[in-house]
């Protein structure tokens, strides 16, 4: 199984960010206080527990209780914040994001599997 890094810090951000250069990021936005993304965050566990795509690294901030992480990703990112939220990031910039429900095992399949 892949593993699920929180990201923490600013600076633990921008290195997982440079290094979407050698290797994509996927980056999940979660708010410990939503239902629904409560539900986002169990379909990306699915996800990571049935066949992950293992070349890609997976990245998790806490929006309530890391907010300036997850500001400075959408800063970074230039995608507006929404939570939950799946970025897929190669070479440092966004190529593929999806919020809320949209956020699921086969749609993560589908596109991680690209």
């Amino acid at each position: 199984m892949s593993e699920l890094k929180r990201i923490t810090s600013k600076e633990d951000l921008h290195y997982e960010l440079e290094q979407s250069a050698d290797q994509p990021l996927l980056l999940f936005k979660h708010s410990t206080r939503c239902p629904i993304s409560a539900g986002a965050h169990r379909e990306l566990k699915d996800y990571l527990d049935n066949a992950p795509n293992e070349k890609i690294t997976y990245g998790l901030i806490y929006v309530v209780e890391d907010r300036d992480v997850s500001n400075e990703a959408a800063d970074m990112l230039g995608v507006k914040h929404e939570s939950p939220q799946a970025l897929l990031v190669k070479d440092g910039q966004a190529v593929w994001h999806t919020s809320h429900s949209r956020i699921t095992a086969n749609a993560l399949k589908g596109i991680l599997a690209k």
